[in-house]
């Protein structure tokens, strides 16, 4: 296997085609992590994303500073993962009539019925709000977990109006890096090659 470093472009090219990340914060020295739907933004350099109260965006609240991974996995030696670091802000709210008020079934007879109550609707956003919704509609379902999370809530009020919250990464640094397979090496060839000689190393100590 051959692990390469990748360039902020090749980065930002994942980004843009990622339908998954995971997103990383930090409260009281505590690390959470959570999967998510991010959409990159290209003219503003941010991740958007979509979500409702709870503990991720309380502590985000608390401490801005987070961490994002995305990862395409092929086979144990065939990858890419991309890491953001950036600072969580939260998209100010629209104003009371314009906002989106969803509220969940009061006996949801399935996964679908649920799902389908949660789908946000456009209001009218301002400026921050519609780039993220616009950011957001690439991506199929992008709604969840989000949405879902508050519907199966245990112990959730139907009668609780559902208040989304649109947020976006500003990204402040993003590296990367991509694994390919290769063939097995030559005696030479585990000598020059760093990787090889560790991999030769280790073969040795495990076969005894």
């Amino acid at each position: 296997m051959v692990i390469r470093e990748m360039d902020r472009t090749a980065c930002l090219k994942v980004l843009a085609g990622a339908k998954l990340a995971r997103l990383a914060c930090a409260h009281e020295n505590q690390p959470y992590i959570v999967p998510t739907h991010l959409a990159y933004h290209e003219a503003s350099e941010s991740l958007y994303g979509f979500t409702t109260r709870g503990r991720k965006v309380d502590w985000m609240r608390a401490n801005p500073l987070v961490c994002v991974e995305f990862d395409e996995v092929v086979a144990y030696d065939q990858w890419v993962s991309v890491i953001v670091i950036g600072v969580y802000e939260e998209l100010p709210a629209a104003l009371e009539t314009e906002t989106m008020r969803l509220r969940a079934p009061e006996h949801p007879r399935n996964v679908v019925a649920v799902t389908a109550a949660a789908e946000p609707r456009q209001p009218t956003f301002d400026d921050g709000r519609r780039e993220a919704w616009t950011a957001l509609n690439t991506l199929p379902m992008w709604w969840q977990p989000g949405s879902d999370v508050w519907t199966t809530r245990p112990g959730q009020d139907p009668t609780t109006s559902l208040e989304p919250i649109y947020y976006r990464i500003k990204i402040k640094s993003i590296t990367g890096h991509t694994a390919a397979g290769d063939a097995r090496p030559s005696s030479s060839q585990a000598v020059s090659n760093p990787n090889h000689r560790i991999a030769h190393w280790l073969r040795r100590i495990f076969s005894g």
